[in-house]
């Protein structure tokens, strides 16, 4: 302890620095990130961006040995930033696990099937929207949503005579609105790690903004389904007969999901509850889905060996299931806890960068500016809206739009007296859905080009994205719900 008490003084004791010094390695990465991937593209997430942050780091840690800053000190600060991501990148894991498991078990393709049948003309444009919201909280994925039921739904849509920006509008609503929520989701996974928080309280405190924004986009779709013409029907029966094809669907499985909501509902530790989804999944993949668990397994008859082998393959790595539909062969697959490892990646080199930009004093510095700036607690979270907004432009990526601010915003918040809820709420309303309305975000070119509509056309209609940091910004302006920091040992 005395040892870390004088690093700390000679941390104290060195020159602090200029704000121009401090926001340097930071305008640097973004410029650096920004290029990459305009380089990359999509491919930009597949370690080039884990690099760039890595120099990013460098760049801090060259103005830290100028100002005389310690290797040690840099090194022990990016340290304790990794440890603290410990719960999260087991959590991220075991996400993987649970999304395998529930694949081949049948529970996601059951959702699918459900909530296909509720289309009707009138509400084609509020049910796509559910539809979609349903299938995005259970893969986790707006991306997946919409390359699969989302094509489907921009198809219905064009066969009814509906503008395809409104239904594209209404796809991404849905399929952000459960990306946000889905503990499957590695952005909502991500933004708590930033803010320090922990994932499900995350969750249950991104309702508070979450749920009046939907209803309001709903509300706004159902008013445009009573105005347009209609023409058709919704014809998803080919979909229908795909899935049940495949996979053996019954209600039955449900009650995984039940028991996995009963439990976060009864404050079961994180990793204990998606470990029991996980299991549970397995159990009844055997019971459901035989056969499918025998393929993956590699064997043409379910026995223990192939069992075994099936269930841990899904856990682990990726696991498709072949369908007579090509529409549903992307959505029927699953990275298993290896298509974690991509996220985990980032985290960790986002925490060398922030490790050592805390090393140095850089982000104290950038604190104070911006809490000199922001005189109120809405100035606060205006700043962050901001900033994310910025990112998402600058960066053109949905997840260095959370990294980056929620590293830099963290403390001003801690000492600001709010709870980290605040800060990963925030980085979500404004940094996770309107990422898709930026034609150069790796979100917007994604989503433009896989439902072939263009961002313009879809952006007035992708109401929940754009209303989501100014409802963040209304509770803020007006102190709804505004969490506050408890202190250790109060009660």
């Amino acid at each position: 302890m005395k040892n870390k008490h004088r690093e700390n003084e000679n941390i104290v004791e060195n020159r602090e620095l200029s704000i121009w010094e401090a926001l340097l390695p930071v305008v640097i990465l973004v410029c650096m990130l920004a290029y990459n991937v305009f380089v990359f593209g999509d491919d930009a997430l597949n370690g080039s961006n884990q690099f760039i942050l890595l120099l990013g780091g460098a760049i801090a840690a060259v103005i830290g040995f100028r100002n005389k800053v310690s290797y040690k000190q840099m090194m022990a600060e990016v340290a304790e930033n990794v440890k603290s991501t410990t719960g999260a990148l087991l959590i991220l894991l075991m996400v993987g696990a649970l999304s395998g498991t529930w694949l081949i078990s049948g529970i996601i393709p059951s959702m699918i099937y459900y909530g296909l049948q509720i289309l009707n003309p009138t509400i084609f444009l509020a049910a796509s929207v559910i539809i979609c919201a349903i299938i995005s909280i259970a893969t986790g994925s707006s991306w997946t949503t919409s390359a699969t039921v989302g094509i489907a739904l921009i198809g219905i849509g064009d066969a009814l005579g509906i503008s395809l920006g409104m239904t594209a509008g209404a796809v991404l609503s849905g399929a952000y609105f459960g990306d946000k929520l889905s503990p499957l989701s590695d952005t909502t996974n991500l933004a708590p790690v930033m803010a320090g928080g922990e994932l499900f309280s995350h969750i249950k405190y991104m309702t508070l903004t979450t749920v009046p924004t939907i209803i309001v986009t709903l509300i706004i779709f159902i008013i445009l389904g009573f105005t347009i013409d209609t023409g058709g029907t919704a014809d998803t029966k080919a979909i229908l007969v795909s899935i049940d094809k495949s996979f053996n669907i019954t209600g039955w499985l449900f009650i995984v999901p039940l028991v996995v909501i009963f439990l976060i509902v009864k404050k079961a530790p994180p990793l204990l509850a998606l470990l029991i989804g996980t299991l549970l999944g397995g159990v009844f993949a055997l019971i459901f889905q035989p056969g499918i668990v025998a393929t993956i397994g590699g064997a043409e008859s379910l026995n223990f060996a192939s069992a075994y082998k099936g269930i841990l393959n899904a856990i682990t790595v990726n696991t498709s299931i072949a369908s007579d539909n090509a529409t549903l062969n992307d959505l029927f697959s699953s990275k298993g806890m290896a298509g974690m490892l991509g996220t985990i990646w980032l985290i960790i080199c986002a925490m060398v960068f922030g490790g050592i930009m805390d090393g140095i004093g850089a982000l104290s510095r950038i604190t104070k500016s911006l809490l000199g700036m922001a005189k109120t607690t809405f100035g606060l979270f205006a700043s962050t809206v901001g900033s994310c907004l910025a990112l998402n432009v600058t960066a053109s990526d949905q997840y260095l739009a959370i990294v980056v601010p929620g590293k830099m915003f963290s403390k001003a918040y801690k000492d600001r007296g709010l709870a980290p809820e605040n800060l990963s709420r925030t980085l979500e309303d404004s940094g996770t859905v309107t990422s898709v309305l930026i034609p150069w975000n790796t979100c917007g070119a994604y989503h433009s080009g896989v439902l072939g509509v263009g961002v313009g056309e879809y952006f007035f209609y992708a109401i929940f994205n754009w209303l989501s940091p100014i409802t963040t910004l209304v509770f803020a302006a007006f102190g709804i719900k505004i969490k506050q920091l408890v202190a250790s040992g109060s009660k």
